[in-house]
């Protein structure tokens, strides 16, 4: 069974999979609205990140059953 620690880790790491994707989508085309598109996309995922990294971090200081 996945401890809530882990299953953030794993959340995190798909946001980091998913800016990659945007990022490489947002190269590779000539539309400018799409490139505006990832980029707001791209922004929201690291606020997201950002949450995440503060709730592990919470997570393994104030809860140590959750440390992975």
């Amino acid at each position: 069974m996945m401890t809530v620690s882990s299953q953030v880790k794993g959340c995190f790491s798909s946001i980091k999979s998913a800016e990659a994707t945007l990022n490489t989508l947002a190269a590779k085309t000539n539309d400018e609205e799409m490139k505006q598109i990832c980029k707001d996309v791209q922004n929201t995922l690291k606020t997201v990140q950002l949450d995440l990294e503060s709730q592990v971090l919470h997570l393994t200081k104030e809860e140590p059953q959750y440390k992975s």
